[in-house]
């Protein structure tokens, strides 16, 4: 494994713009306002050849365990478990708080070692900082900007006597051969999203066995997409697989979202469902189905991800009695299937983040519709199918004029795509491309996941 460098501090040191650069890319979410960062995220840096998994965590804050500064401070220090080194960093502009004095006493106490690192020190204002820097203790002081990019090769030379062994021979283990892995699609990215409070920290929390996500009765807490590499042993077949959970920002009604931090968010989460195979829009039993779940499960369409429902806090729901649970259930699926018309029979399941229903069953069905998203018919099947679906029932025949459909090819996986070649496309009516598109997945194994038909005429040398 590649060591681990944790970067710790009191909020709006710059903790989050240094882990950016670090990984060389704008993951974490930054912003003038103190207290962005609430949840760890890791990725993988490298300084000079010199690999090691950095981590960004929330800021330090001297608050009452109970309220969610001391959550999130709890959050930071059970990060430290196990690291290699930790980045101290404070502001050289600012100069040393007597926050970051507590912070020092504290790290002292651990048995990590500690690389002081003095950020915002471009210029001459933040002399006087990395000069107070000293009192920390912790040895010479690294003076970065963690937003211009100086300093890093000084921060080289801190990191290499402490991880440089390790780091080394890290990059000296041989990589596993994929050629032999029975799952050639590899781990399975799972993201999960929804509104505010539904319960998706809590639901990621209950599969890793471990509060690794920062969760609250407060709605909102989440603000980055923490991934998160998961291995699931499956209880049915014993079988062990590999899972990426995406924990997302929860997503309010557009109107309703006017503060920057949460559009960030928002627009983090959209991300994070670009990159997902399988999402799992998670729904609140107490609060049903609401117009709002429609638009993220639309938007998740759109964009080609396969589509799980699952609606959270169903041992609430069912305390309301069974013939009740019964009919929110059906009432929920039945409102699925009117408002989303680009998929049908999609997978709607009942689980509870907070006792572990029915999300080994969540897990068995993401790997199972990924499977159906992935797969890819053959040429002769699918025209097989495609003879008999004209057969059944011809294209019509416009002011007279026959609309010829010669072939159809599958030219994509992740989501199917397919492509239908013939003359006059043009004048095909949108009800019989439903009729092909609904076809495709009832026949092919299509089913509950999105579809993608593009008609492409023949040229007529002629035209012109």
């Amino acid at each position: 494994m590649k060591p681990q460098v944790i970067i710790i501090g009191r909020p709006n040191v710059g903790k989050s713009t240094l882990f950016n650069r670090l990984i060389g890319k704008r993951l974490a979410l930054v912003d003038d306002q103190p207290g962005v960062t609430r949840d760890r995220r890791s990725g993988d840096a490298e300084i000079a050849g010199l690999q090691f998994t950095v981590v960004d965590t929330a800021g330090w804050e001297d608050e009452d365990p109970e309220t969610l500064p001391g959550r999130m401070r709890s959050q930071t220090e059970v990060s430290l478990e196990g690291a290699d080194a930790a980045l101290f960093v404070v502001d050289a502009r600012s100069g040393l708080t007597p926050l970051d004095g507590e912070i020092g006493r504290w790290l002292r106490s651990q048995e990590v070692p500690i690389v002081p690192v003095a950020n915002k020190a471009e210029g001459r204002q933040g002399e006087a900082g990395v000069l107070e820097a000293y009192s920390l203790g912790f040895g010479e002081p690294i003076a970065v900007s963690a937003e211009h990019g100086e300093g890093i090769a000084d921060l080289f030379g801190a990191l290499w006597p402490i991880i440089g062994a390790k780091a080394e021979a890290a990059e000296a283990q041989p990589e596993a051969d994929e050629s032999d892995d029975e799952a050639p699609l590899g781990p399975l990215k799972l993201a999960i999203v929804g509104r505010p409070n539904a319960g998706k920290s809590t639901l990621i929390n209950r599969l890793l066995g471990e509060e690794r996500l920062l969760t609250g009765p407060e709605a909102g807490i989440t603000r980055d997409s923490i991934a998160i590499d998961w291995q699931w042993n499956d209880p049915k077949s014993g079988e062990a697989r590999e899972i990426r959970l995406i924990d997302t920002a929860g997503m309010r009604k557009k109107r309703n979202v006017v503060d920057k931090l949460e559009k960030l968010s928002v627009a983090d989460a959209r991300r994070a469902v670009d990159f997902a195979e399988v999402v799992v829009l998670l729904l609140d039993a107490t609060q049903g189905l609401e117009h709002q779940d429609l638009k993220i499960a639309s938007m998740v369409l759109e964009e080609g991800r396969a589509l799980i429902v699952a609606i959270n806090k169903w041992d609430v729901a069912g305390e309301a009695g069974t013939e009740d649970a019964s009919s929110l259930f059906n009432g929920i699926k039945a409102a699925l299937n009117d408002g989303l018309a680009q998929v049908r029979g999609l997978p709607v399941l009942a689980v509870s983040a907070r006792t572990g229903k029915g999300l080994d069953t969540m897990l068995r069905a993401a790997f199972e519709i990924r499977e159906s998203w992935s797969k890819r018919v053959p040429t002769a099947a699918l025209n097989r199918w495609f003879d008999d679906a004209l057969e059944a029932n011809p294209p019509p025949a416009p002011k007279g004029k026959r609309i010829k459909l010669r072939y159809i090819t599958q030219v994509g996986t992740r989501p199917p795509r397919f492509v239908v070649f013939g003359s006059r496309l043009d004048a095909l009516p949108t009800s019989y491309e439903r009729y092909l598109v609904n076809g495709i997945r009832d026949k092919l194994g299509f089913d509950a996941v999105p579809v993608r038909v593009t008609l492409k005429s023949s040229k007529n040398p002629y035209a012109s």
